[in-house]
């Protein structure tokens, strides 16, 4: 088998991100897998500290033969300060680099695929960065227009039409042309995944899909014509569908995953599922992204406390996707 090379990079260095990415990447590997840990070389030797385990070396160069783990600083700044489980610009500026190096890396044919452990959108402000977040910073990085966030487990699979938004402006932010996008995503990337069929189901955005217009019209006017547009270019979709009913049928089998209408109506039910265990799938780049579903876990930070279960399932799922076509690619 040919080698994949996948980097995974630190985080914010004052959460879980170290801990977690290096307990995954000293987890048993298949052979050809090739691990390189992007960020300073004292936030792994700290991280390695942690959990009392050695630190693997340190790799001048991503030029080919990797070993099969190793550490890779790139030229960056000092590194931050450490203050375990505090919100800090400096640590935000260190997480930042760690993405642009990643993400160059994978650009220039280096590595196959980068895994991202969580960073602070709170640091990121403090630290004036433009982006909230490594989904809007990987799309400016690679120049794709139109991305999405996929979060799935072993039996859920959601994708957002609406990302990070307080709920008084979900409605205002709905459009047919964000619907079709999502269902979009979903189409070229169920396929990717596995699921041939690419069965898709809608959920509606208010209680019981507006019920017939008595409690929203966002149904009628917004999710079914962006969905008959979907129907019209093929694509296998049903809705909108009651949201407090179309999770139970997705895990019944009717179908191979769900666009929720705003963050939580989708990541409540998949984080209840798949806390442990989550993966974020980052649709539309032309290289590939995967990451835990969670977050820095400030309160855990520095106490060898933190689950890499989340972490270890976006490396595996990062190795089965990156010999497939990617379809953005």
């Amino acid at each position: 088998m040919n080698p994949i090379a996948i980097g995974l990079t630190a985080g914010d260095p004052n959460g879980i991100g170290p801990e977690v990415a290096l307990k995954a990447a000293l987890q048993p590997q298949p052979a050809n897998r090739r691990l390189v840990l992007i960020g300073h070389r004292s936030v792994w030797e700290r991280a390695a500290k942690q959990i009392g385990r050695a630190l693997p070396p340190e790799i001048p160069t991503l030029e080919p033969p990797l070993p099969r783990r190793g550490t890779w600083d790139p030229d960056m700044a000092p590194p931050p300060a450490y203050r375990p489980g505090h919100v800090r610009a400096d640590a935000a500026r260190a997480a930042y680099g760690y993405i642009l190096a990643a993400a160059a890396a994978a650009q220039n044919g280096c590595l196959d695929a980068i895994v991202t452990a969580p960073i602070s959108k709170e640091a990121f402000a403090r630290a004036g960065l433009r982006e909230p977040g490594h989904t809007e910073l990987l799309a400016r990085l690679t120049g794709a227009r139109r991305f999405a966030m996929m979060l799935f487990g072993e039996k859920i699979r959601v994708v957002l039409a609406t990302r990070h938004l307080p709920l008084r402006k979900v409605a205002a932010a709905l459009t047919p042309d964000a619907v079709v996008e999502a269902v979009e995503m979903l189409a070229l990337a169920l396929p990717w995944m596995g699921f041939r069929r690419a069965r898709i189901g809608v959920c509606g955005l208010n209680p019981h899909a507006g019920d017939g217009g008595a409690l929203g019209d966002e149904e009628q006017t917004v999710i079914a014509p962006a969905l008959a547009r979907c129907r019209q270019r093929g694509w296998n979709v049903r809705g909108p569908i009651p949201a407090d009913a179309i999770f139970h049928q997705h895990l019944a089998g009717k179908y191979d995953a769900v666009v929720a209408m705003y963050h939580d109506q989708g990541l409540a039910p998949m984080k209840m599922l798949a806390f442990d265990s989550g993966v974020n799938l980052t649709l539309g780049l032309p290289l590939l992204r995967t990451s835990p579903d969670h977050g820095t876990a400030f309160d855990l930070a520095g106490k060898n406390l933190a689950n890499p279960a989340s972490m270890r399932a976006a490396l595996d799922w990062a190795a089965r996707l990156a010999p497939r076509k990617n379809p953005w690619a």
